[in-house]
């Protein structure tokens, strides 16, 4: 009897131990940090009642090819992740907004708690007239990415900065949607940061 609690204990354990060693935050990765996203915020619980995301704020993966492909519309903050849909709610449009002037110089900050082989960033902002309290869709979004860097499968390092210069003739509330596209992998990294435009 003792022994088949004893080899009963062990196999737990081991499920355990392979639980722990595929699954959580062993997948995490990165997440802007200037314009603040919506993730650093629950993070830092400068925003309540996030759910999921304010313990993994840099594990927002979804599949890569935006804006062909990748998550739905409506689900762009959370990378198509379910756990994390609190970042698609748009709370009335009432997500702390990063101050910002259009057409000026900007250090767009991602920080990379593992940082990958990658195949570029890139940047977009809505469009004038979106509806700030409406689910985030591509057709909010100006067609093309206002920035664009590309890595050619470079590893970016944990602080990672990309000069660039917010859109000109903008004002008002708009979003600004980062993708980080992985080389070797399937997956990209989004994160939305509300911000607005004197």
């Amino acid at each position: 009897m003792r022994r088949k609690i004893v080899t009963g204990l062990t196999a737990l354990g081991l499920s355990c131990i392979t639980l722990f060693a595929t699954g959580g935050s062993a997948s995490s990765h990165g997440q802007t940090t200037a314009p603040v996203s919506r993730q650093q915020l629950c993070y830092q619980h400068t925003v309540r009642n996030c759910g999921q995301i304010q313990w993994e704020p840099w594990s927002v993966e979804g599949q890569k090819g935006f804006p062909t492909r990748g998550p739905a519309d409506g689900h762009l903050c959370s990378g198509g992740i379910g756990r994390f849909g609190e970042l698609d709610n748009m709370r009335g449009g009432a997500w702390p907004a990063t101050s910002l002037r259009s057409g000026q110089s900007y250090d767009f900050v991602w920080r990379l708690d593992t940082p990958h082989a990658t195949s570029k960033f890139h940047y977009y902002i809505t469009r004038d007239g979106w509806d700030p309290t409406a689910p985030l869709t591509r057709a909010a979004l100006e067609p093309a990415p206002f920035l664009t860097v590309q890595y050619g499968g470079r590893m970016p390092t944990r602080s990672t900065i990309h000069p660039g210069t917010i859109p000109a003739g903008k004002s008002g509330r708009h979003l600004i949607l980062a993708v980080w596209d992985v080389y070797d992998t399937a997956n990209a990294f989004y994160a939305c940061s509300d911000v607005q435009l004197g």
